[in-house]
């Protein structure tokens, strides 16, 4: 008998517990952000043959908090035709939209009367749509407040790009949920347990691999911060701990999609050994899946806009949408 549509919400955890895990997995996704970044350093001068960061501490262990640093003790600017309100708000709202999704990437099953993640809600597909979707206000409210045209230009490319692969990856994740029978994370995860998805569904996770770049404007689907044509797009008037901000939030946002690939298609927690090693293998499946990200941008150019355009609609939207229709047959026909 397939799973309920709905998730099974009877188990949750105290109030003291929800608030122990939120700072715990904020601690540990923030401890990660600044990881990634040296690891994406040092590896993209490997790429391309080059020293990457070694003066700043051991090997260049240091050079994410220098960086910090740098970016803290910089003078706050405002362009003088700026929307001051808006422009303050929009790099909050694009770290708001990326920390608040962590909620529901799970790490483990329950154990010793914990939940091995943030929540477990019922719409957990839904859930991680509404919110990352939220950093789309953040890019957009951040290139108009500026008063810029670069960077109007670049929000607007944000938008249209946003838009057009939100479509195919939502497609792609739809085969996994009627698989699943299910919108819960962690029941997915737990549908898992014979085969992994990426098996049946290879096609639905390279759509949502490549849909991903284009969610976090990473190469080749960078056009929103092109520094060729746009200086550095939506983020060109902010400088010091904004800036940052946009940095910082997209590096969770890889993270997350990383997170949510690695919880659709590869199993989850789920690997060899005791059950104490659940987040262990989950990390280890996020940090493969950005790797990935790093490598792309070391290979990849930069597509022209013409081309992203027609990549998403001509040809990822009706795969993505055939992909749904052949697994809609083959659930009904099994």
């Amino acid at each position: 008998m397939p799973a309920p549509l709905l998730g099974d919400t009877s188990f949750v955890d105290a109030t003291w517990i929800m608030i122990v895990k939120s700072i715990l997995i904020f601690v540990v996704i923030l401890t990660l952000v600044p990881v990634v970044l040296l690891a994406e350093r040092k590896l993209l001068g490997r790429f391309q043959q080059r020293y990457g960061p070694n003066r700043v501490g051991p090997y260049g262990s240091m050079q994410p908090l220098a960086d910090v640093g740098k970016l803290l003790s910089k003078q706050g600017f405002r362009p003088k035709g700026a929307v001051p309100i808006l422009y303050e708000i929009a790099p909050a709202l694009t770290v708001f939209s990326a920390v608040i999704t962590l909620a529901i990437l799970p790490f483990g099953d329950v154990q010793g009367g914990w939940g091995l993640y943030g929540i477990d809600v019922p719409i957990g597909v839904l859930y991680f749509f509404a919110f990352s979707s939220i950093a789309f206000y953040g890019l957009l409210l951040g290139g108009w407040a500026s008063g810029s045209k670069y960077s109007f230009l670049g929000a607007m490319r944000s938008a249209a790009q946003l838009i057009s692969y939100e479509i195919a990856m939502g497609l792609s994740l739809l085969g996994v949920v009627m698989m699943a029978g299910s919108l819960s994370l962690v029941d997915i995860v737990k549908a898992q347990g014979e085969i992994w998805f990426i098996v049946p569904q290879i096609v639905g996770f390279l759509i949502f691999l490549v849909a991903g770049f284009a969610e976090t404007n990473r190469v080749p689907f960078d056009l929103p911060e092109a520094d060729a044509e746009l200086v550095a797009g939506y983020s060109t008037e902010y400088g010091g701990m904004r800036f940052g901000s946009y940095f910082f939030a997209e590096y969770i946002e890889i993270l997350i999609i990383s997170g949510i690939a690695s919880t659709m298609f590869l199993g989850g927690w789920m690997g060899p050994g005791p059950s104490w090693l659940d987040p262990i293998w989950m990390l280890a499946k996020m940090l493969f899946l950005t790797f990935f990200f790093v490598w792309i941008r070391a290979t990849l150019p930069r597509f022209r806009y013409d081309q992203l355009m027609t990549f998403g609609w001509k040809i990822l939207l009706p795969l993505a949408t055939l992909n749904v229709l052949v697994t809609a047959v083959l659930v009904v026909v099994t």
